[in-house]
């Protein structure tokens, strides 16, 4: 196998997660909106699209075409999720919360480590010199700031209140 066919299979796994991720911050978003956290997640979300873009647009340039079927396994995957044992019959819970969130900053912490991997190890940076990877990565770790305290406080309620009871 050459580098081309890894690359291809790394990029067309990596647009799926971040598929994975724009869905599961939209629907957090929703879940949180007219809240602090649900402003935070709205800036966040549009953040993550516009890196799903900004990746599509860097798979173009560098020869590689999206699979159409690997983001839409995402799409399902994050659909699946949401019948996953939350602590309550029906409805959101302060656990879905947490959880969400939690996924969502390691997420966010792997598009970091992505553009980092593009850059220096698959060698996109000289390759594509209109790809600004080092703020792409600040972007990232924006995100995650952004997101952390939310995580943090959402985590305190839940686990906190559940030592008492």
């Amino acid at each position: 196998m050459d580098t081309y066919w890894y690359l291809k299979i790394y990029l067309n796994d990596q647009l799926a997660l971040g598929v994975l991720w724009r869905q599961l911050a939209r629907r957090t978003q929703r879940s949180n909106r007219d809240t602090p956290l649900g402003d935070a997640l709205a800036r966040v979300a549009t953040g993550i699209a516009e890196d799903v873009e900004t990746f599509r647009s860097i798979m173009r340039q560098a020869g590689i075409r999206p699979s159409r079927m690997k983001p839409g396994a995402a799409v399902a995957a994050e659909r699946l999720g949401r019948l996953k044992l939350n602590g309550h019959l029906a409805g959101y819970s302060p656990l879905s919360r947490f959880t969400e969130l939690e996924m969502l900053t390691m997420g966010i912490e792997g598009k970091k480590q992505l553009w980092t991997t593009l850059r220096d190890l698959a060698g996109l940076a000289t390759q594509l010199p209109d790809v600004d990877f080092d703020q792409l990565i600040e972007r990232a770790a924006a995100q995650k700031a952004e997101l952390e305290p939310h995580c943090v406080r959402a985590g305190r309620e839940i686990f906190t209140s559940s030592r008492t009871t």
